[in-house]
């Protein structure tokens, strides 16, 4: 899946800078680039636009104007906003138009992609939701998107051993793959991401599947090689699932 995106600034330099960065992006798909938030308006009123990065501080449309303007809209959902400003006191006034994220000028390549994976994980859940709640017959899907280094990488669930916590990222192991995947992003929102009933968190540090289990002992788990503890804190919620067997 790829989004369609639009950069909205009225300084070259920096218009010239976000579009560099959308087209470096693999998941990003650059369709329009305006310096005035009046000709951005018109172009979204007559295409499918699903992103936009805009400046807030521009001349007789404001970024902010612009994003009250699209909020008003019955699909309002299907076209969100970055806003990238030098300014910070307009965060707050730009998550009351439920901006999507918040860049402070001048940000970083990490920054900005950072913000566009945040966009791109939230059109995938949107999609999910739809094509489950539309189709009885659809299952749901069988992988998820990581970010590994500058890239999306798709991730099979049923390869998935176990997540670690490590430092600002997690690392993924994998049964295909003799190193794990290192991506940046929390334990927290790898639980979010991965389904309940298939994964299960047992130590503040650990995500393992179920599947994957060889072996349970008396405080760890076993699978391949790898010996996890089982924290006191997630014991209960362990012992109830594993209740079933050891009756």
């Amino acid at each position: 899946m790829k989004l369609k995106c639009i950069a909205v600034d009225d300084e070259p330099l920096a218009l010239q800078l976000v579009c560099k960065y959308i087209e470096q992006t693999s998941f990003l798909e650059l369709i329009g680039q305006f310096s005035s938030a009046i000709e951005a308006l018109g172009f979204i009123n007559q295409h499918e636009v699903q992103l936009i990065f805009m400046d807030i501080q521009m001349p007789d449309l404001s970024g902010m104007e612009l994003a009250r303007v699209l909020d008003g809209k019955k699909d309002s959902d299907q076209t969100r906003i970055i806003f990238a400003t030098a300014y910070h006191q307009f965060a707050i006034e730009g998550y009351k138009v439920d901006a999507l994220d918040y860049l402070l000028k001048p940000y970083s390549y990490e920054d900005f992609l950072n913000a566009a994976t945040k966009a791109y994980n939230y059109f995938e859940r949107k999609s999910r939701s739809q094509v489950i709640g539309s189709a009885k017959t659809e299952q749901p899907l069988d992988y998820i998107f990581l970010k590994v280094e500058y890239q999306l990488v798709k991730v099979m669930l049923d390869d998935i051993t176990h997540v670690e916590a490590y430092k600002d990222y997690v690392k993924v192991h994998l049964r295909s793959k003799s190193s794990p995947l290192l991506s940046l992003t929390t334990l927290k929102n790898m639980e979010e991401l991965l389904p309940e009933g298939k994964f299960m968190r047992i130590h503040r540090s650990f995500i393992i599947s179920l599947d994957h289990i060889e072996s349970v002992s008396k405080n760890s788990v076993h699978i391949g090689n790898h010996e996890i503890s089982i924290g006191e804190n997630y014991k209960e919620a362990f012992l109830a699932f594993m209740s079933r067997w050891m009756s």
